[in-house]
């Protein structure tokens, strides 16, 4: 492995990837505008079709760091492309909001899902990233991809078909701008050239979500993580066994699940794109499996719930989270 230093114990993955059980995190925006009531609340706030309602979200994401969630996670979304994609993500610039909720939150991993590495100056993400972790206290998991939207590249002057090797550049310049002995300037270190604040940990662990335009053995040898998009069992059982064999088990391995969390415990579960509608019971058993399947983190997302979120994130930390930590993890492995 070339970047272990990024899995060492003063890792933020530490935060999320425990021996002993399955984590779970917040996905931003904080909302369940996704939800027949929540579409009809937008539309009569005259909020356009995929902007978020945002007013209580800070309250919900300190909650949610007091509850002893392990991550929140936010998404790079410079535009939004109401005809093709309708959905403004998070909304404000990721590294502004990442600032913001280093200074609002003490506990939790703040984790992008994921900054789109082609479309940014590598020295400028570099910095951008450093000063998040130390302001955090260490606690940014930076991750990365090269891009599913084709409207930014043109917006920027910038060639959407060459974003795989865009990615593989800015990767490396990211490792080498975080380390003492200067910085890259026509592929030669100047040692006169520093990179300030230096991250607080060792090395951020960078986190791949999607492909990225890669080899699996390129991403297991350069990434500390991957961040998949939510499946089944199945498909969480091979990829997680991929991921497992390119890293020699030491990448982490994390997903995502839109829950719709009903008030019945023993509700069963039902499909949703991404997700499930389902109660507590059927929801640890789905959590277990995914546990066992080689899933170390969950990150959720509640803009398909019925529920206000506020509620739901009590009960998650209150009757889900505890009955996680006897699942045996570490003997699936």
């Amino acid at each position: 492995m070339a970047y272990l230093s990024a899995m060492s114990k003063d890792s933020a993955l530490d935060l999320v990837r425990k021996p002993d059980r399955l984590t779970l995190g917040i996905e931003l925006p904080l909302d369940n505008d996704w939800s027949p009531a929540g579409e009809a609340r937008r539309a009569a706030a005259g909020r356009p079709r995929g902007v978020p309602d945002l007013s209580a979200q800070t309250d919900l994401v300190r909650r949610a760091d007091a509850l002893g969630f392990a991550a929140v996670w936010m998404r790079d979304v410079p535009v939004l492309d109401a005809v093709n994609m309708g959905d403004a993500g998070s909304v404000y610039d990721i590294f502004t909001l990442l600032g913001y909720f280093a200074g609002v939150t003490r506990n939790v991993a703040l984790g992008t899902a994921a900054v789109v590495l082609p479309i940014r100056h590598p020295l400028m993400t570099a910095k951008a990233a450093a000063s998040v972790d130390v302001l955090s206290g260490g606690r940014l998991i930076l991750g990365v991809a090269s891009g599913d939207r084709p409207v930014e590249y043109p917006l920027l002057g910038l060639d959407f078909e060459t974003r795989g090797e865009a990615f593989r550049e800015a990767v490396a310049y990211l490792r080498t701008a975080w380390q003492p002995g200067g910085l890259p300037v026509n592929g030669e270190r100047v040692p006169s050239l520093d990179l300030l604040p230096r991250p607080a940990q060792p090395s951020i662990p960078l986190v791949v979500a999607g492909q990225a335009r890669q080899e699996d053995g390129w991403l297991g040898a350069n990434l500390d993580g991957r961040f998949v998009y939510p499946g089944s069992i199945e498909k969480m059982v091979a990829q997680a066994e991929r991921w497992r064999g390119a890293t020699s088990g030491h990448g982490a391995f994390i997903s995502a699940f839109h829950l719709d969390f009903l008030d019945n415990a023993d509700a069963p579960a039902e499909a949703i794109r991404f997700g499930a509608r389902v109660g507590r019971k059927g929801l640890i058993a789905h959590l277990d499996a995914l546990a066992a399947a080689g899933v170390d983190h969950l990150a959720i997302n509640l803009r398909q719930s019925g529920r206000p979120p506020a509620e739901i994130i009590e009960e998650l930390a209150s009757d889900v989270m505890p009955a996680l930590v006897r699942n045996p993890k570490a003997q699936a492995a």
